[in-house]
């Protein structure tokens, strides 16, 4: 089967990883690609729609695929307006379950985080978890939501916390072992391997937390 599937955040470091990887998949004939700028890519499986992000609701027309990929967020130091912030992590997410609802569209799988928790006092767990519940109200058959821990690897934009943090993980992580093993860092590639396969599988658990993700590979 020939797939069309649509990437939410193409040009962050999960998404452009799993850009790169589909249009490398035979099973993918087009990429649809939201966003507000452009993946600088010239490939011809990929149709770009250069959009207000905020607005991905008014886009029901053009948003048909076979499969959805979301990898939007935002992080506290770029977007330090907690209501700016709330509109991305939470709104572009729930407003592409959504569209899938309208569109028929029954694969929906969105990188989300370790600890989102919609009771948490912490406003960033806080709103991966009230954004979480949502998309899931809206029962899409095929819904999956990864929740990695921290995201090891080489961003284009200047993190400088949160490179200190990976250098310290980088350490620790042999010594988190048993239940411990979700705070493991985990790599954006495997993420992206996970993301793939159980768009072209059948996996029964809708949240994975980190350290299942590791646990799939595509095939």
């Amino acid at each position: 089967m020939s797939k069309t599937a649509i990437i939410l955040g193409a040009t962050g470091l999960t998404g452009s990883i799993l850009l790169k990887m589909l249009i490398e998949d035979t099973r993918y004939h087009k990429i649809k690609l939201f966003s507000r700028k452009s993946c600088g890519i010239a490939h011809p499986k990929i149709e770009e729609h250069l959009i207000d992000m905020l607005q991905l609701r008014d886009q029901a027309e053009k948003f048909t695929a076979n499969e959805v990929f979301c990898c939007i967020g935002t992080t506290n130091a770029k977007t330090p307006n907690k209501e700016f912030y709330h509109q991305i992590d939470y709104g572009i997410p729930v407003s592409a379950a959504r569209l899938c609802k309208t569109n028929t569209i029954n694969t929906l799988i969105i990188v989300s985080a370790l600890g989102a928790d919609s009771e948490s006092r912490i406003f960033y767990n806080r709103t991966k978890g009230e954004m979480e519940k949502a998309v899931l109200e809206f029962d899409i058959s095929k819904t999956h939501i990864l929740q990695p821990s921290l995201i090891a690897g080489k961003r284009n934009e200047k993190r400088f916390g949160e490179y200190f943090f990976k250098i310290v993980m980088k350490i620790m992580n042999p010594l988190f072992l048993g239940p411990l093993k979700k705070y493991r860092s985990i790599h954006p590639e495997t993420i992206v391997s996970a993301m793939i396969w159980l768009a072209n599988h059948e996996f029964n658990e809708q949240k994975i937390v980190s350290d299942k993700i590791k646990d799939f590979v595509v095939t």
